[in-house]
């Protein structure tokens, strides 16, 4: 009977259906109950333009909620979307995935229907065992979302709700004066020369190793005494110019990058004598000298190329006399 009255409107546009007319209304009384007092008070004519709107929305929604696609392919889309980025971030967005993936079921989860509670599983069960994984684990994932997002394959953010790992830092002590010395007098030998210029550059410019080794020869302005770390060479992907100190000492014909840049600054500091070395040992030492001898928090701010001074003070900065301070920088002032 339904279907011979709506074949009566625009014959042969509704396929057959199994419904009878008591379904009809059954359905438009369960709508107008849903609807409450916002039905009350309607004619005829009102009444069928707010259920016809309400049933054109309801498909919309209904549509909209089926565009999905699998975790994997939103997963795999995501990185694809970010193949311009340094190779060792592909390396790691593509490792971190394939973690996610192994959990069981995962994969093949429709993106949309994945909610808090499962996304915060799928981080336990695949970076539980380590607070560092686990936060660069879930700012991945996050971004996966964030992609479906703009893809509507998805309402929402789940991980949003999803708490990093608080960061515990670890206390890097700067290297004593001595130690500074001994890594320039075995870097001014004949076998470690070629490393001069990115020991200085780290020492008293403040530069990380990947962006000493990312440099190129005409990032080194002699002439202005400064070094462009262009926004492709930097870490955190925004650039700075930072004062090129003590430039005289340096020589300008020596290479910015030598071949097998990481091995042979390693090879360095063993031959300094430096064996238990610290990740930004340098970048550390850097920044408490030079607080201590510039005073000066907003510039170190910028030669850092930081957001805001807070790292400073909670991470980098260890207290340094005035008096080492000064034969560090060679008594010299900005």
């Amino acid at each position: 009977m339904l279907n011979r009255i709506y074949s009566s409107r625009e014959k042969g546009a509704l396929p057959q259906l199994p419904l009878v007319a008591g379904d009809a209304v059954r359905l438009v009384l369960e709508c107008t109950e849903a609807l409450g007092e916002r039905v009350q008070g309607l004619g005829r004519t009102e009444l069928l333009q707010l259920l016809r709107r309400t049933l054109c929305e309801g498909v919309r929604a209904v549509q909209t909620a089926e565009q999905t696609v699998s975790f994997e392919q939103a997963a795999q889309e995501s990185i694809a979307a970010r193949r311009d980025r340094r190779p060792t971030t592909c390396r790691d967005l593509r490792h971190y995935v394939r973690r996610m993936l192994r959990v069981e079921g995962v994969g093949n989860r429709p993106l949309r229907a994945m909610g808090t509670g499962e996304c915060r599983r799928l981080l336990q069960a695949a970076f539980g065992n380590s607070s560092h994984s686990y936060r660069k684990g879930r700012a991945i994932l996050h971004s996966i979302f964030h992609f479906g997002q703009q893809q509507e394959w998805c309402e929402g953010n789940p991980v949003d709700r999803i708490a990093a790992p608080s960061v515990r830092e670890q206390s890097i002590t700067p290297l004593n004066m001595a130690e500074v010395e001994q890594l320039q007098h075995t870097a001014a030998q004949p076998e470690h020369r070629d490393m001069q210029l990115s020991l200085h550059l780290m020492l008293y410019c403040g530069l990380r190793p990947n962006e000493v080794r990312r440099l190129q020869p005409e990032d080194i302005r002699w002439e202005e005494h400064e070094v462009l770390v262009r926004s492709q060479v930097s870490k955190t992907g925004g650039g700075r110019v930072v004062p090129l100190r003590r430039y005289a000492r340096l020589r300008q014909v020596q290479p910015v990058i030598p071949a097998n840049w990481q091995r042979r600054w390693q090879a360095l500091r063993r031959a300094a004598g430096l064996k238990h070395w610290q990740a930004d040992a340098l970048r550390h030492t850097f920044a408490s000298y030079h607080a201590a001898h510039y005073r000066n928090l907003a510039v170190l701010q910028l030669e850092m190329g930081h957001r805001d001074s807070s790292l400073l003070r909670t991470r980098y900065m260890v207290p340094v006399s005035r008096q080492t301070a000064a034969r560090f920088w060679g008594a010299e002032r900005c």
